[in-house]
């Protein structure tokens, strides 16, 4: 089980990224699968989640309305699109999964077993 992140960059605040996730050793069919960031001294927390078996999604609510997550089946691939981001959107971004659960509002509360290397998210005027 592989997950490899990338899209991260800097963008000024008000501006756009799209985060991608390409999996490998599984397929985007059953499990939850979600977006977490890591700010400098913070804590790791949930940004999205989503259940691959029946598309529901779960949104931290820092990310309501301003981030979207969403998946290509046939690519392997899960993506975040975050718009209007804020200087305190800056983290290191990471994808994760659980291959045992298939519940989006579980995993982002929960602490998932496999884990992505990291994208950097800087937002900076």
């Amino acid at each position: 089980v592989q997950l490899q992140a990338s899209g991260g960059g800097l963008v000024r605040p008000g501006g756009s990224l799209r985060l991608s996730c390409v999996v490998s050793g599984f397929t985007l069919d059953r499990p939850a699968i979600g977006w977490f960031r890591q700010a400098p001294g913070k804590e790791r927390e949930a940004v999205s989640c989503l259940s691959t078996w029946n598309d529901i999604t779960h949104y931290s609510n820092f990310a309501k309305n301003r981030f979207t997550i969403s998946s290509d089946k046939a690519k392997n691939t899960v993506y975040l699109e975050m718009n209007n981001l804020r200087p305190e959107d800056t983290a290191v971004y990471y994808c994760a999964t659980d291959l045992g659960l298939t519940s989006s509002y579980g995993l982002c509360h929960s602490r998932p077993p496999k884990w992505g290397q990291g994208t950097l998210v800087t937002v900076s005027s």
